[in-house]
């Protein structure tokens, strides 16, 4: 606390403010630092939002009737207003097992001769075959579990219909809560900012230092009277600024153009978004005291950076059902809990709890690189 206090009183305003204004000017006098800036986020958050989607479409599969009764024509005619289904028909298995291995459908289904016979049974019996494509798990599920829906759909409508009851039949009626839709996109793009937030943050800040090194103003930063908090103050500020500025356009462009909803308050996305940034900024000063190539700086912000929130922060992968050994690694990326964050505000709004328990570990994450920062460039500062 002492050292702190004694730093904030040495430091002279005047300056900061001229190494700021410094850093703005080099800011957008520099074409990589405005494309990574104002441009790369823009296109990450519209590839994250239009070209990556968990959602399952139309699936194209086959259909074969083989009754030709009108209970199996009404039957097809459920996977045909499907919207989850693609309807190929075709005539012979051996069409329908030639276009599977081609992979131009990804399952088939048979209505076998015997479907109306079976069907007049009392337990409504029937059989119908469904073949998929095992090679993609998620997908073969996807078509097995839509197939079943088509065909409980149908026969309560059928026994509906013959005024029937339906034997064991439960009427299930899903409701999601945070996310109604149930669309993947509403919790892929508060992911993606994350990502954003990384690299305007670490690459950034790793890129400008290294530069500086290459081109020999450091050493004229290290000659003058500048001191070592002054120094780190002027590559924060400017940075912090520019993250939330692209932050704002991101959850902008989210809400108003890709129909994201956001149920948070705008403090509490300031207020996380900032901590996450010292953390991200953190690094990047860290890096930049080990590397002075902006080369080599890009590659290891791009690992210790980019990469672990790609990977562990469960923007994408979940991390519940990742082994035990890699749950534990999670826990030291920033990532997972800005994540978490930005998920909470945009599906669920403000949940302090959550927000703050979060909130506390990217400030501990935040403080403990900027130390190490300032505990490393004490020599070449001082």
């Amino acid at each position: 606390m002492n050292k702190t206090k004694r730093a904030l009183q040495g430091i002279s305003w005047r300056r900061l403010r001229a190494l700021c204004y410094k850093e703005t000017l080099q800011i957008f006098r520099d074409p990589s630092s405005n494309l990574i800036a104002f441009v790369l986020p823009l296109i990450m958050l519209f590839i994250f939002g239009y070209g990556i989607n968990l959602d399952s479409g139309a699936i194209r599969v086959g259909l074969l009737i083989e009754d030709k009764s009108q209970e199996a024509h009404r039957f097809a005619d459920s996977f045909y207003g499907s919207r989850y289904f693609t309807v190929v028909p075709a005539h012979s298995r051996q069409e329908l097992e030639q276009e599977l291995t081609d992979g131009k459908i990804r399952g088939f289904i048979v209505i076998a001769q015997d479907f109306s016979r079976d069907l007049q049974r009392p337990e409504n019996s029937a059989q119908v075959q469904v073949v998929t494509d095992g090679s993609e798990p998620e997908l073969a599920a996807f078509v097995e579990n839509y197939s079943r829906g088509a065909w409980q759909g149908w026969l309560s409508q059928r026994n509906l219909a013959l005024g029937l009851a339906a034997p064991g039949q439960v009427d299930v009626e899903p409701r999601y809560w945070f996310n109604s839709s149930a669309e993947s996109r509403n919790y892929l793009i508060p992911g993606s900012i994350t990502l954003i937030m990384t690299v305007v943050g670490a690459l950034l800040t790793s890129l400008v230092v290294a530069r500086e090194w290459e081109r020999g103003t450091m050493e004229a930063l290290l000659a003058s009277p500048v001191t070592r908090t002054e120094l780190l103050l002027a590559k924060l500020i400017p940075y912090y600024l520019l993250g939330i500025f692209s932050l704002l356009v991101c959850v902008a462009v989210a809400v108003f153009v890709m129909g994201v909803p956001f149920r948070g308050s705008i403090f509490a996305l300031l207020l996380v978004s900032t901590l996450f940034l010292l953390t991200a900024l953190g690094l990047g000063l860290l890096i930049s005291t080990a590397m002075k190539n902006q080369f080599n700086a890009a590659q290891l912000a791009l690992n210790l950076a980019f990469l672990p929130s790609l990977m562990f922060s469960g923007f994408i992968y979940e991390i519940s059902s990742m082994p035990a050994p890699i749950r534990a690694v999670t826990y030291l990326f920033p990532g997972r809990y800005f994540v978490t964050c930005l998920q909470t505000l945009f599906q669920a709004g403000d949940l302090w709890p959550i927000l703050l328990r979060n909130c506390l570990l990217l400030l501990l994450s935040g403080t403990i690189l900027i130390a190490l920062t300032a505990h490393f460039t004490r020599k070449r500062l001082d």
